[in-house]
C-alpha cells in the first residue's frame, strides 16, 4: 500500500480551524493572524503535509515544470547546459524534467509526447537533427511554447544557439592562416543531418581557394572519444594524410589527440587539431586543445528567458525568434603557426 496522503482537512481537524482558514494560512495570507498561522504551519509540518501540485495546476493551468530534451547525456557540453538550464529555471520557480533521445528520432518524438502528457508548461529541445523538425513545428503551430537549442533560421521555431557554421569557419580559417592546406574533418553530419559545421568547413576552404577533398572527411558514427580515435586512424592512414584536423566536438578531438599519442606523432608539429565546444577537458588535455567556445551560460539564459516569455503570452504566440551567437575561437597549444 502507498503512504497515506495528508489533506488540508487533516490539518484542519488537527488544529480545529476551518479548511479555508488552513488554506489561507499555508498560502501566507495576511488575513490570518500570525499566531494562528504559526499553529497551522506547525501542524502541517508535524503531519508532513505537502500541497497538491496537480490540483493547483488545474486551477492555475500551469504545472511550473519544463521539459528538457537532450540528444546525449554523456556529451559534456550538453551536461553542462542541462545544469545551467536547471539552475536558471529553479531561480524562476520552475522544475525541470529531463529526457534523452540518444540521437534517435523516434525516441525524440516519444519523449516529447511524454512531456506533453505530463502537461509541462513548455520545452527546451536539442533536436537529433537540425533538418527533421516537422514534429516540433507542429507543437509551435499548436501554440505550444518550445525553444530549440540549435538554430536553423528557416525552422519556423524559436531557437537560441551558437552559430555553428561561423564557429567551424573560424576554426578552419585559423588552420589555413597558420599555413595548413590539407585539413581533415571528423564530423557526423552524414549520420545526423546537422550540416552547419560541415558548411563552415567548406566555406573556409572555398574562400582560400582550397579544393574540398572527400577523402579528408571521416564520419565517426557518433560523438565519443573512442569514435574520434578511430576516425583519426582513418584519416592518418591515407597515402597523403592531413596536416591538420578539425573535429566537430571536443570529445572527438580528444580521441584524435589520443591517436597521435599512441602512434608517436607530435601535436602540433606533425598534425594540428582543433575541437568545438571548449569543454573543461579541452583546456586540460595532455596537449591543450584549440577549440570553438560554446557560450553555455549565455545560450541557456537567453533560451530560458525566451521560453518563459512564450509561456506568459496571452493568446497566439509571437512570430518565432532565432538568436545566433557569434562564437570565439580559443587558441591553445594544439595549433601554432607553421614556418
Amino acid at each position: 500500500m502507498g503512504r497515506p496522503i495528508v489533506r488540508l482537512k487533516d490539518v484542519a481537524d488537527k488544529t480545529g480551524f476551518s479548511v479555508n482558514t488552513v488554506s489561507l494560512a499555508l498560502r501566507g495570507s495576511p488575513r490570518i493572524p500570525e499566531d494562528t498561522a504559526m499553529r497551522i504551519r506547525d501542524a502541517a509540518r508535524a503531519l508532513n503535509y505537502m500541497p497538491n501540485q496537480v490540483a493547483k495546476s488545474l486551477v492555475s493551468r500551469e504545472t511550473k515544470t519544463i521539459g528538457l530534451v537532450l540528444t546525449d547525456i554523456t556529451n559534456p557540453a550538453l551536461t553542462q547546459a542541462a545544469q545551467s538550464i536547471e539552475l536558471a529555471l529553479a531561480e524562476l520557480g520552475y522544475s525541470t524534467l529531463f529526457a534523452t533521445s540518444n540521437n534517435d528520432l523516434e525516441e525524440e518524438k516519444r519523449v516529447i509526447a511524454m512531456f506533453q502528457s505530463r502537461q509541462v508548461d513548455g520545452m527546451l529541445i536539442y533536436p537529433r537533427s537540425h533538418r527533421e523538425l516537422d514534429h516540433i513545428r507542429q507543437l509551435r503551430r499548436a501554440n505550444y511554447p518550445v525553444v530549440l537549442l540549435v538554430a536553423d533560421p528557416d525552422a519556423g521555431v524559436d531557437a537560441v544557439s551558437i552559430d555553428e557554421r561561423r564557429g567551424a569557419y573560424r576554426a578552419v580559417r585559423h588552420l589555413i592562416d597558420i599555413g595548413h592546406k590539407r585539413i581533415g574533418i571528423i564530423d557526423s553530419a552524414n549520420l545526423l543531418g546537422n550540416h552547419e559545421k560541415r558548411e563552415g568547413y567548406d566555406a573556409a576552404l572555398h574562400e582560400a581557394n582550397i579544393a574540398v577533398d572527400p577523402q579528408l572527411s571521416a564520419d565517426p558514427q557518433g560523438h565519443s572519444v573512442i569514435r574520434g580515435y578511430w576516425a583519426m586512424d582513418k584519416l592518418m592512414r591515407l597515402p597523403q594524410r592531413p596536416s591538420a584536423v578539425f573535429a566537430a566536438n571536443d570529445s572527438l578531438a580528444i580521441g584524435a589527440l589520443r591517436w597521435t599519442q599512441k602512434n608517436g606523432l607530435r601535436v602540433p608539429e606533425d598534425v594540428a587539431i582543433v575541437g568545438f565546444d571548449n569543454i573543461e577537458f579541452a583546456e586540460h588535455a595532455a596537449t591543450p586543445l584549440t577549440s570553438v567556445n560554446y557560450e553555455i551560460r549565455l545560450v541557456t539564459d537567453l533560451a530560458v528567458a525566451r521560453l518563459i516569455e512564450l509561456i506568459g503570452t496571452e493568446g497566439a504566440l509571437p512570430e518565432p525568434s532565432v538568436t545566433l551567437i557569434d562564437p570565439e575561437l580559443i587558441v591553445r597549444e594544439s595549433t601554432h603557426r607553421r614556418s
